[in-house]
C-alpha cells in the first residue's frame, strides 16, 4: 500500500513537470518568416511571437531620441540561403529589395536606442509580434550589414 503511494505521487510530479515544459516550450515558440510569408498569415500571425528577417528602407528610418522609439520599413528578402546566393549573394539580394517599390514591405516599431549599424540595405533581424494595425512591433533588432565588411574580406582571406 505505501509503495503504490509513492509510485502515483512520482507519477503525479512527473506528469506536472512534463505539462510544465510544454506549455512552456509552446508559450515562447517563434515562428520565423519572411515579410512575404508575414503578409499571407494574415489574422493567424497576431497571437504570435515571430521572427521576421528583411531589407531596411533607409528613407523611412525614424528616430525619436525622447522616447527612444525608432520606426522603419523592411523590404522582403528570400529566407533561403541558397536562393540568396543564387542571386548574387547577400549584399546584392538587400541591394534589390531595397531599389524594388514592388517588393512586399513592413513597418517596424522598436523602443529602445538607435542602433550603429541601423542603415538602407542593412539585414534586420527582429523578434517581436504583427500588432492588428499590421505594424511590427519588434522587441529584438539584430543588424547585419554585408556592405561594410565586402572591402575588407579579401585582405583577411590573403593574410594581410
Amino acid at each position: 500500500m505505501g509503495r503504490s503511494k509513492f509510485i502515483l505521487g512520482g507519477f503525479l510530479i512527473l506528469a506536472a513537470v512534463v505539462y510544465l515544459i510544454y506549455s512552456s516550450t509552446l508559450e515562447n515558440q517563434e515562428y520565423f518568416s519572411t515579410v512575404e510569408e508575414l503578409k499571407t498569415m494574415g489574422d493567424s500571425a497576431y497571437d504570435r511571437n515571430l521572427r521576421l528577417s528583411g531589407a531596411v528602407i533607409g528613407d523611412t528610418i525614424q528616430y525619436d531620441p525622447q522616447t527612444l522609439t525608432l520606426t522603419f520599413e523592411v523590404a522582403h528578402i528570400p529566407g533561403d540561403f541558397a536562393e540568396v546566393e543564387a542571386q548574387g549573394g547577400l549584399a546584392e539580394v538587400l541591394r534589390v529589395a531595397v531599389a524594388d517599390p514592388t517588393r512586399a514591405r513592413i513597418k517596424v516599431v522598436h523602443v529602445g536606442p538607435k542602433p550603429d549599424l541601423l542603415r538602407s540595405e542593412a539585414e534586420a533581424i527582429m523578434t517581436g509580434h504583427l500588432g492588428a494595425d499590421g505594424i511590427f512591433y519588434a522587441d529584438e533588432l539584430l543588424l547585419k550589414c554585408p556592405t561594410k565588411y565586402e572591402e575588407a574580406v579579401p585582405e583577411q582571406v590573403s593574410g594581410n
